[in-house]
């Protein structure tokens, strides 16, 4: 397990919504009201590059989201193209994490409860919370372009964290996971949450471990060593997530 300095500063953001109160019992997570409060040293597995590159969301919003796919440019190359002008590189996590609930919260955005698709699944409104919320703190994940696993935290193995933070049984967070990495099943949806992770500098690539054990994953930017990365996926230990899982004993 990779020791990481009791040096580095708090990480405090205040959202404009409040999380859920079960996230004070992951490990180095506090939540009072609108303010998460991150202690590194005890919520990272692996705390190695803080520093993420960004777009800042009132541009993505006014200039991507409006913007069409055409037979010679895709909607990837679109978001691309974005980034490599208007991205920039911050060491703040709390900006991070603020432009996070801002793109999460359009992916994820409850007019979409009214589909007959998502009734049919059961979806409910906190179900969508789960994945704003969960959304919000995996944006701290990163992942190298020679594929080295950087910054890891419990919110990586999301669906177990579920367990945890919201009190789900094994069906309910496979359901959230399946609602997080196939999109919603909807090419429209995959477009939309395309130009959105612009903001958090265009991580496109879905990495995922196996569904089978629910352990989560991360979205990579292009050019990943997916190869390098795969390989540091399967290092994976399971006391990291037995460590999440004491969390809620």
């Amino acid at each position: 397990m990779t020791t990481i300095s009791d040096a580095r500063p708090l990480i405090r953001a205040e959202l404009p919504e409040p999380f859920h109160l079960g996230w004070n019992r992951i490990d180095g997570v506090s939540v009072e009201g609108k303010v998460i409060t991150i202690d590194p040293a005890r919520y990272f597995f692996r705390y190695e590059n803080p520093s993420w590159i960004i777009c800042d969301w009132r541009g993505v919003k006014a200039e991507l989201l409006t913007a069409r796919e055409t037979e010679s440019t895709a909607v990837e190359q679109m978001a691309l193209d974005y980034v490599r002008t208007h991205g920039r590189t911050t060491t703040d996590p709390a900006e991070v994490l603020a432009v996070a609930w801002e793109a999460t919260a359009y992916i994820f955005r409850d007019e979409y409860l009214n589909e007959p698709g998502l009734i049919a699944l059961g979806v409910r409104p906190e179900h969508l919370r789960m994945l704003r919320e969960l959304g919000t703190v995996m944006a701290l994940n990163r992942v190298e372009q020679n594929g080295r696993i950087s910054n890891v935290g419990p919110a990586w193995m999301f669906p177990i964290a579920c367990k945890v933070i919201y009190g789900l049984d094994h069906d309910e967070a496979q359901l959230v996971d399946e609602l997080y990495h196939g999109t919603w099943f909807d090419e429209s949806r995959r477009v939309e949450a395309t130009k959105a992770n612009a903001a958090l500098g265009g991580r496109l690539v879905h990495g995922c471990q196996s569904q089978v054990d629910m352990r989560g994953g991360a979205i990579v930017p292009f050019g990943v060593d997916l190869g390098e990365f795969r390989r540091e996926l399967r290092q994976f230990g399971d006391d990291w997530i037995e460590r999440i899982e004491a969390c809620g004993q």
